[in-house]
Formats: structure tokens, sequence, C-alpha cells
């Protein structure tokens, strides 16, 4: 799927560094399962939000691109 012009590929967070460390705090203390199931809820969650089929579906293959570990390009 083609993914350009439909989602963003350059950092757009805000305070990504409160979020990263919110997440991390809801998954403290929980169980792999537990863990996984905060996070399908999380998915589902911010898809509810986004709303848009065509936007999830450049995300989903985004996401799946074993070379884009992240958003804006791989971890180095």
């Amino acid at each position: 799927m083609k993914t350009e012009g439909i989602a963003k590929t350059s950092p757009n967070l805000q305070d990504a560094d409160t979020f990263y460390e919110c997440l991390l705090d809801a998954h403290s203390g929980l169980s792999g399962e537990a863990s996984e199931l905060l996070n399908a809820r999380l998915i589902l969650i911010m898809a509810n939000q986004i709303g848009d089929a065509a936007l999830l579906q450049a995300c989903i293959a985004m996401a799946s691109q074993s070379d884009q570990a992240s958003v804006g390009g791989p971890v180095e």
C-alpha cells in the first residue's frame, strides 16, 4: 500500500517523553499477557480516535515494514 501523502512520517507527537513515560507507567507491574491486552485496547481506542480507514491502513503498512522501526526512520 502506498503510504506517501496519507500518513505523517516526520515526528509529530507533542511532548513525546511524557507520553512514553505514561505508557511505561501503564505497563508497570503487568504480566506479559496483561501488557499485550493493554496494547490491544490502546490500539483500538487510538484507531477510533483517528477514525479514517485509509489512514489506519497506511499506519498498519508503515508499522509492518521491517526496515522502518519507528516513525521517521529506523532506530540506529
